[in-house]
């Protein structure tokens, strides 16, 4: 991969929007050459709500990382999220002409193809075909079948469908900001790239990214995308809970959540108070940890049990030897690793972004909440790696055929001559 392939992951979450800008440097490390955010206005459960807020909050994030990493931006890999998100499974096939040919990218490509072409609920398009496993002449179980020889070719599909009008209205927000849209990515895909590692996808691993406005799943197996899931809960609820339970304002909520907040109420103290600014004139309100983390503790409950669902509903539960990884913003809360593992009696760690990053990075893009903006860099830059090798293989098959089309011009004449001679 060239150094100069420099990629901008946007980010549009319900809480903020993050545009990284990241290239690889000589050593395969992501090297972040400037990032931005900004709060997102605009965003609800992960689909815009407002066009020109949700455009006033990207120009800012990306004004300052355009700033910082001296970058003119002007295309960008977008993640895509919200409860419309769906997942299928299909099965394609495809009967080859010849023996003679080996299966090549042309062949697969064709499968995809056809997938692209399925008809879909009215109001849904296909945002992702994700290749799962292929089968050449009834051998099943080929996770690369480019080189073998066969005549019937299927593959199972992990299909990612989602709304027209969400990814129509992200397409015109970026738009407007000034932007094209390089690529639309399912963002819990993204995130698994950016915090979990070769093994854990092959020994069976599912990813919880717990954004503002939802939480993400993906559950793989064998290094293959099994199921994926979106639930409509996430970081802004529980806010929306202290605030209710407390009675106070959403930024004090907030604010007393990334702080104070416990997602254990056993791990705190009924002595441990909290005193919180009265508004205006009002004597201030106080606060014990204990109740904070009780109204916390209600919430990521049903969070967890969403979760647990979904990893059950895909029929993996009993094969990720991994467990599951916690990320996104949502993942910064104490004791939430534990209340997983308690819940679901599976290992549980956090998943922080730092895996691909090279050393000189911004200590602040560590945290579990950029675990998207990077995931969608690394694939971008996964993109444009893959479309390079495609063309090196159009420009090399072409040769071939150019040589081959020479060379038996070449044996005709002269077989030619030599037969004159005769």
């Amino acid at each position: 991969m060239k150094t100069s392939d420099i990629i901008v992951g946007l980010d549009i979450g319900t809480t903020k929007i993050a545009c990284i800008v990241g290239r690889k440097n000589e050593y395969g490390k992501i090297e972040i050459l400037g990032y931005g955010k900004s709060p997102s206005i605009g965003v609800s459960r992960g689909v815009v709500a407002n066009i020109e807020k949700t455009v006033q909050s990207i120009r800012k994030a990306v004004d300052e990382a355009s700033l910082k990493s001296t970058v003119n931006i002007d295309h960008v890999y977008v993640g895509i999220a919200g409860q419309h998100i769906k997942s299928h499974q299909h099965r394609g096939s495809l009967v080859r002409n010849t023996l003679e040919n080996e299966v090549d990218q042309n062949d697969i490509d064709t499968l995809i193809e056809d997938m692209h072409k399925l008809v879909m609920q009215p109001g849904e398009e296909i945002i992702h075909v994700i290749p799962q496993e292929y089968i050449v002449d009834k051998e099943q179980g080929i996770k690369d079948p480019i080189g073998m020889s066969g005549i019937s070719l299927e593959a199972n599909f992990h299909i990612i469908t989602g709304q027209i009008t969400a990814a129509k209205n992200i397409n015109k927000c970026v738009v407007k900001s000034g932007m094209n849209v390089e690529d639309l990515i399912l963002e819990p895909l993204a995130s698994a790239e950016a915090v979990l590692t070769e093994e854990e996808k092959e020994a069976g691993i599912a990813l919880v990214d717990i954004g503002g406005g939802t939480t993400d799943i993906a559950i793989f197996q064998d290094g293959i995308i099994r199921h994926t899931a979106v639930i409509p809960l996430g970081g802004n609820i529980i806010t929306e809970d202290i605030k209710e339970g407390c009675s106070i304002i959403k930024n004090q909520a907030e604010a007393l959540k990334v702080k104070f907040g416990s997602a254990l109420a056993s791990e705190n103290r009924e002595e441990e108070i909290v005193s919180i600014p009265g508004l205006r004139g009002r004597p201030p309100k106080e606060i014990t940890l204990k109740n904070l983390a009780n109204i916390i503790q209600a919430r990521i409950e049903e969070i967890v049990e969403h979760a647990f669902y979904e990893i059950k509903n895909s029929g993996y539960e009993k094969k990720l030897i991994g467990g599951i990884v916690l990320t996104g913003g949502g993942a910064q809360l104490k004791h939430i690793a534990q209340i997983f593992e308690f819940l679901t009696g599976m290992d549980t760690r956090i998943g922080y972004p730092n895996e691909h990053l090279a050393n000189n990075v911004p200590e602040e893009l560590s945290s579990p909440q950029y675990a998207t903006g990077i995931g969608l860099v690394i694939k971008g830059l996964q993109g444009a790696e893959n479309a390079r090798k495609i063309n090196a293989e159009v420009r090399n098959h072409t040769s071939k055929e150019k040589g081959g089309f020479f060379d038996s011009i070449f044996k005709k004449g002269k077989q030619f001559f030599e037969d004159d001679m005769d």
